[in-house]
């Protein structure tokens, strides 16, 4: 299965560390971050990478050129102007395959990725979120994700109080290609405001609950928990 990586936000939470460097490519243990996040994919068997690229994007290109040198094999997609996590995804639309995961390029999530992908291709859904259930706050990140009996997403709101939200959005996504339709080309979109809640109207995003925490490099003290946790 193909593994897509949105890697082209600026990172403005983490400056001045990413005034020089694109997030992704923050030292983490020794590496940059992506690096341990290819590493993963790898050790799981995907080795199909499309990653998309937008600010100081080339600093990825450069190091990781088409991914020979560690196994893999990686094409790039560019943003030449901020399109969105939605729309960078539809600039890509030629190089995705039917069914890929999407990862966030600054999320690491240490769980069977082929399971995900085979609950995936089962359910018939045309979109898949893996989901944490956060009991004791250690992500650091609000609930913001609410299932059903059958584990179909019935709800994605940010920075909401509502207790119907138990669950939390781990970084790791599912789709098929047929989504790209939703999204309108040539503009700024955004998967989380936009894609999303035309999925759960549909009925058509699924939850796929993990027991296992993610780490995230989304502010300085979560990055410093990723750091602590990969080295």
């Amino acid at each position: 299965m193909q593994a897509v990586i949105l890697a082209g936000g600026q990172g403005t939470r983490l400056a001045p560390l990413t005034h020089q460097v694109p997030k992704p490519m923050i030292m983490v243990a020794g590496k940059p971050f992506l690096h341990h996040q290819l590493a993963l994919l790898k050790r799981q068997g995907i080795t199909r990478l499309l990653i998309l690229v937008g600010y100081l994007g080339q600093r990825i290109m450069d190091y990781f050129e088409d991914g020979r040198w560690l196994g893999l094999q990686i094409n790039y997609s560019v943003e030449d102007e901020p399109l969105g996590t939605a729309g960078a995804l539809k600039k890509a639309e030629p190089h995705l395959e039917e069914e890929f995961l999407l990862l966030y390029g600054d999320s690491y999530l240490p769980i069977d990725y082929q399971d995900v992908a085979k609950v995936f291709w089962t359910s018939g859904k045309r979109g898949l979120m893996v989901v944490f259930e956060d009991k004791d706050g250690s992500t650091m990140v609000r609930n913001n994700v609410a299932l059903d009996g059958q584990m179909t997403i019935t709800s994605y709101e940010k920075d909401s109080l509502d207790k119907t939200l138990r669950y939390v959005e781990a970084g790791v996504l599912a789709f098929r290609r047929e989504v790209m339709d939703l999204i309108p080309p040539h503009r700024g979109v955004s998967l989380e405001q936009e894609i999303f809640p035309l999925l759960i109207a549909q009925q058509q995003f699924l939850g796929y609950v993990t027991a296992q925490r993610f780490y995230d490099m989304g502010t300085p003290e979560r990055l410093d928990t990723l750091r602590r946790f990969l080295r």
